[in-house]
């Protein structure tokens, strides 16, 4: 296998818990893609139309991100992680993908959510990314096997 960084945006701290199983079941590096400014309860509540995250996702508005990847080249596979926010990515996830050049990377996305399935979030990556190489989107709760991590990253 090359050599892979799990990369991962986590708000609330379930997709951190995923990407970290993934990242210890193949032996990759970890990255946290973490928003300058970060997200509090308030900030997250769907529910509410004037909450950081509606306005960021109804706007299209992609915070800051703290930390950039120096060793980019040194991977061939990038997994990358996040929640699913209105049936796609979060915002930050666009910036991410903006401002490092994957053009030759396998890209293989993982989600986490309550009941929403990857279908519409992968397909928005595959649109507003269509240079990029996604090899594969899926799922996961965090209570998969090491072997099921193991297996889809190839």
């Amino acid at each position: 296998m090359s050599k892979v960084l799990v990369s991962y945006f986590s708000a609330s701290g379930v997709t951190k818990g995923v990407a970290e199983r993934v990242s210890n079941a193949i032996n990759g590096d970890l990255f946290e893609i973490e928003p300058v400014e970060k997200y509090t309860d308030s900030d997250l509540d769907w529910t509410n139309k004037q909450s950081r995250s509606s306005i960021e996702m109804n706007e299209n508005i992609k915070p800051e991100i703290v930390n950039k990847i120096s060793n980019l080249d040194e991977y061939d596979t990038v997994c990358i992680a996040f929640p699913i926010w209105w049936y796609k990515e979060p915002t930050i996830i666009d910036k991410f993908l903006e401002e490092n050049d994957m053009s030759n990377k396998k890209i293989y996305v993982f989600v986490t959510s309550g009941s929403s399935t990857i279908d519409s979030t992968y397909r928005s990556l595959k649109n507003n990314f269509p240079n990029l190489n996604f090899v594969d989107g899926k799922r996961f709760t965090g209570r998969e096997l090491d072997d099921e991590y193991r297996n889809w990253i190839k």
